[in-house]
């Protein structure tokens, strides 16, 4: 696929992720055209998985469009709590989608289970690609890390300024958005998608 330039629909409505994957895909001959600017509906979510709900998103928008697809599934699994929010991390923050509501519910949780409990998390991303004839490939990225309360910065959404990855002493939501770029669980993702599909990064001289 490296060198060919083509239109591909971003299965979000979500103008955050819209321009991070923007970014992410800013060196590659992709255009990433967002299914908000296609005014396509946004399918329900009824997988099991990151992977499934991944996947009928990007499969939904390439049948849709006959274009290629990709779609973004993402989410905290806070270890203490078996996995949650994980896949209904958006429906921890209700039908606003307030996500400081779904910050406070997973503190309240934490704080229910003693002072003792771990506060251990894991940040899942998995992007796939969907092709229109049906054929789909899904990438998973992870990052693990700990919770904090309250949280600290204003510079990520979601989980991000409540989640410290192991290794920095900032959290995603302290990050500039290029920091968080090159280190969170999307970056990973992305960097296994970008080597199945366009082949291993090149080389620069010296390196």
């Amino acid at each position: 696929m490296a060198g060919v330039s083509n239109d591909w629909v971003l299965a979000t409505h979500n103008s955050g992720k819209t321009r991070e994957l923007q970014d992410l895909f800013a060196k590659l001959p992709v255009r990433l055209i967002s299914a908000k600017h296609l005014e396509l509906p946004e399918p329900e979510e009824t997988g099991t998985t990151f992977e499934a709900n991944a996947e009928l998103k990007a499969i939904a928008a390439a049948q849709a469009t006959g274009l290629v697809a990709i779609a973004d599934d993402s989410g905290v699994a806070v270890h203490a709590l078996g996995g949650e929010p994980g896949i209904h991390t958006a429906r921890w923050a209700g039908e606003g989608r307030d996500f400081d509501i779904a910050r406070r519910r997973v503190a309240a949780r934490l704080r229910e289970l003693g002072d003792g409990v771990s506060r251990r998390a894991t940040y899942v991303s998995v992007l796939c690609v969907a092709w229109p004839d049906g054929r789909a490939r899904t990438f998973r990225g992870e990052s693990l890390g700990t919770l904090v309360w309250p949280i600290r910065g204003e510079l990520g959404a979601g989980f991000e300024p409540m989640f410290l990855p192991d290794g920095f002493a900032v959290t995603y939501g302290e990050m500039t958005p290029e920091q968080r770029r090159r280190v969170n669980a999307r970056a990973a993702a992305m960097r296994r998608l970008e080597e199945a599909l366009f082949g291993p990064p090149a080389l620069t001289a010296g390196s």
